[in-house]
């Protein structure tokens, strides 16, 4: 197949119908996306939790799942010749790595020094790293909560937790020399349906105002919060809702974050965004696959993905951070790792293609006429020809053909492995 050819054929395609492949690759190859990498361990991260606690699960049993720190970044390594784009790492701060003959810290105490070795790996293959304080898994988490506890030493503990990551954002984004996001997210929740809603939240806003005086450096780290819905065994009440985390976040000048697995099933995150750009300079987001609930599926190039693909489009990309978010332990974990990636560029893409300029004027119009048979028209275009020249350029495989190497690496690595 002359590819060359087809591209050409692909590209005026488009551009009959107002769209600009040329842009689009440019602009897509360009747009970072972070990725998670807890997806390689199951969220288990490198102080030896034997399960997973905070009203989050990671399903499945598959083999070969990194124990350690090595095999994390050799997984991660390997995975990174298969993704096309800017990709920037994603970490929680359950993953300090305590080097030969570095004492161990507890949360509250962690520094910089216990990610170094992030950071050499980051720089190595030219990417920036975004951070996470973990308020899930630890002996700290009472009766479900943590900074909105009534025990003052709870509270003081996650607030010491809160401000060590702080200053490990500020460090990663002075070693890589690139912003760093650090979103909060905290389980906070009851089981049972509660006699009062309002103190754990104002406790909670107070313990986030007590972490946020501690100063940081806003050129270097932008702060997010993520809301939830509800977890496992917190299904009852939410401390960190949809409502208080945007109003804090708008209030506070902070980055409202929304995973899209956050929300009731009938609400849509795409939906969302346009509002959310109307009140803050920047928005962030967790992409993933609910499916029923905040299942953490890994993402696909399906109907929910490419609407809020182009709704970061229309609102200027810019103006986003995106990342991944899903841990499925059912298939091979560098396969769903990639796909999921891969899905969410694809997404990305095609989105950029959309001749949204027009499409919008002819809405401005009341041309809904032309708004409908344009948007029917484009969704059948020829886009895995875009897709496959996108690919080229980023010099990964446009198809399924990099699933071998996946395979061979798994029979060559995974065995040796011994699972939690």
């Amino acid at each position: 197949m002359n590819t060359e050819r087809c591209y050409s054929e692909a590209r005026d395609y488009y551009a009959a119908l107002g769209g600009d492949t040329e842009a689009a690759i440019e602009k897509t190859l360009s747009l970072p996306v972070s990725l998670h990498c807890w997806q390689l361990d199951d969220v288990r991260g490198f102080e030896g939790a034997a399960a997973l606690e905070g009203g989050i699960q990671t399903t499945g049993n598959y083999p070969g799942a990194a124990t350690n720190p090595e095999e994390l970044l050799s997984d991660m390594e390997f995975a990174l010749k298969f993704l096309p784009g800017k990709t920037r790492i994603n970490l929680h701060a359950s993953y300090a790595i305590f080097e030969k003959g570095m004492p161990r810290a507890d949360r509250d105490a962690l520094l910089p020094e216990h990610f170094a070795a992030w950071t050499e790996f980051a720089k190595k293959h030219g990417l920036a790293i975004d951070f996470n304080p973990t308020f899930f898994s630890h002996p700290m988490v009472k009766d479900g909560l943590t900074l909105s506890s009534p025990d003052e030493n709870v509270r003081a503990f996650w607030i010491r937790h809160g401000i060590a990551c702080i200053r490990i954002a500020e460090y990663f984004a002075r070693e890589t020399g690139k912003q760093c996001l650090l979103n909060f997210w905290m389980p906070d929740g009851l089981k049972e349906t509660p006699a009062d809603r309002y103190s754990p939240r104002s406790r909670m806003a107070d313990s986030l105002d007590r972490i946020l005086a501690a100063g940081y450096d806003k050129s270097l780290v932008a702060v997010s919060l993520e809301s939830k819905v509800f977890g496992i065994g917190l299904e009852s009440y939410t401390v960190g809702s949809a409502e208080f985390c945007t109003s804090y976040s708008i209030k506070n000048g902070l980055v409202p974050l929304m995973d899209n697995g956050h929300y009731h099933p009938t609400e849509s995150v795409a939906d969302k965004i346009s509002s959310m750009l109307l009140f803050s300079e920047k928005v962030a987001l967790h992409v993933t696959r609910a499916v029923r609930w905040d299942s953490d599926h890994v993402t696909r190039f399906d109907d929910e993905i490419r609407e809020i693909a182009l709704e970061i489009v229309r609102g200027g990309p810019e103006r986003f951070f995106l990342a991944l978010d899903y841990f499925d332990a059912s298939i091979n974990r560098l396969a769903a790792w990639i796909t999921g990636y891969r899905a969410f560029r694809k997404a990305l893409l095609w989105a950029s293609v959309w001749p949204i300029k027009e499409l919008a004027a002819a809405q401005e119009a009341n041309d809904f006429t032309s708004v409908l048979v344009k948007s029917e028209e484009i969704k059948t275009a020829p886009f895995s020809l875009v897709w496959a020249e996108y690919c080229r350029r980023a010099d990964v495989p446009a198809d399924a053909s990099w699933l071998n190497p996946v395979l061979d690496y798994e029979k060559a690595i995974l065995p040796s492995r011994t699972n939690r």
